[in-house]
């Protein structure tokens, strides 16, 4: 996770928030392999593993925070050294709510998001459909395409 391009407070970690990404995700998405926290103890980052990823990845990760502020990071890179990441955190460089788009989710190619919902599920479920439109149409460009998903 690249949190040097926030301003401003994120917040501590919401782990309740965490659990509903990753039960959606396991509920939704075949190709989760494993999902882990990068701390048992003390979580800050949910990581989803799956077993294929864009293109012709071999596999890829999501990293993914959610703030008690209601703010989030999901950040996917997989094994091509693809990153994209959708976000809502304060910020310099673009709107509150934000895709970094690939390949390399560069902090000032920051665009506005095309999700516009803010409740847990509802962003997990809005990332998730645009993961899967990439994945299934074998388009980076429809990452961000959506009106207003999920």
């Amino acid at each position: 996770m690249n949190g040097n391009d926030r301003a401003g407070e994120f917040g501590p970690i919401y782990l309740p928030a965490l659990q509903r990404i990753r039960d959606l995700w396991l509920e939704l998405e075949p190709l989760v392999d494993e999902t882990a926290y990068d701390d048992v103890v003390a979580p800050t980052e949910l990581q989803i593993s799956l077993s294929d990823g864009l293109g012709d990845a071999e596999n890829a990760r999501l990293d993914i925070q959610w703030s008690e502020l209601g703010l989030y990071s999901f950040h996917y890179v997989d094994s091509n050294d693809v990153n994209w990441r959708f976000d809502r955190h304060p910020n310099t460089h673009s709107p509150e709510i934000h895709f970094h788009p690939p390949p390399e989710a560069a902090t000032m190619d920051a665009e506005p998001s095309c999700i516009d919902v803010t409740e847990v599920s509802l962003v997990t479920r809005a990332v998730h459909a645009m993961w899967r439109t990439a994945y299934e149409d074998d388009a980076l460009d429809r990452l961000n395409s959506a009106s207003n998903p999920p």
